[in-house]
């Protein structure tokens, strides 16, 4: 095989993920007798899917922190603030339609989660639930269990109204040891 195409053949095995049991920047071929009786050169390879060393799924072990509490207390009424503005922003100028606030509680869901995230309060799994309905002059109520810490886990909850529509949308904050 000419070195022309042994440097082919190693850019094409780089591209279609598989590298070669030689080094990479050195492909030879070895000659090995078909059954026919004539010389053929091949390459030996191994396919994979990702580039070794890439993987995001790797579960690093850590040692244990004995820490009971959190250092940072969860901030209810930052998360309140947040729930007011998202709320506001989304829902204010709304009318009910059914698909269209189907649509909006996971859209508003995924908001707040993101944006409480984005405070980066260590050790806390955060949750968050949107309720939206029509408005008929129906009574309605709420209510959610847990079994919990209640001096480290807490939770924040705000209640929008127009003409339309209501939305309630609760954060809970669970510290996890």
């Amino acid at each position: 095989m000419s070195d022309i195409a042994k440097d082919k053949a190693a850019r094409l095995l780089k591209k279609r993920g598989s590298t070669t049991s030689l080094s990479s920047h050195e492909v030879k071929g070895k000659e090995v007798k078909e059954s026919t009786g004539k010389n053929k050169d091949f390459i030996s390879t191994v396919s994979y899917v990702e580039e070794p060393g890439h993987n995001d799924d790797i579960i690093v072990p850590m040692e244990n922190t004995y820490q009971l509490g959190p250092t940072k207390r969860f901030p209810v009424t930052t998360v309140n603030n947040i729930l007011k503005e998202v709320l506001t922003s989304y829902l204010q100028e709304e009318k009910y339609e059914a698909e269209l606030c189907r649509q909006m509680t996971k859209t508003i869901s995924e908001v707040i989660k993101a944006r409480v995230k984005d405070l980066m309060i260590p050790r806390y799994k955060i949750i968050v639930l949107i309720h939206i309905g029509q408005l008929r002059d129906q009574s309605m109520r709420f209510g959610s269990r847990c079994i919990w810490d209640p001096t480290n886990d807490t939770y924040s909850s705000y209640a929008l109204r127009n003409g339309s529509l209501f939305a309630v949308a609760n954060v809970y904050a669970v510290y996890f040891e």
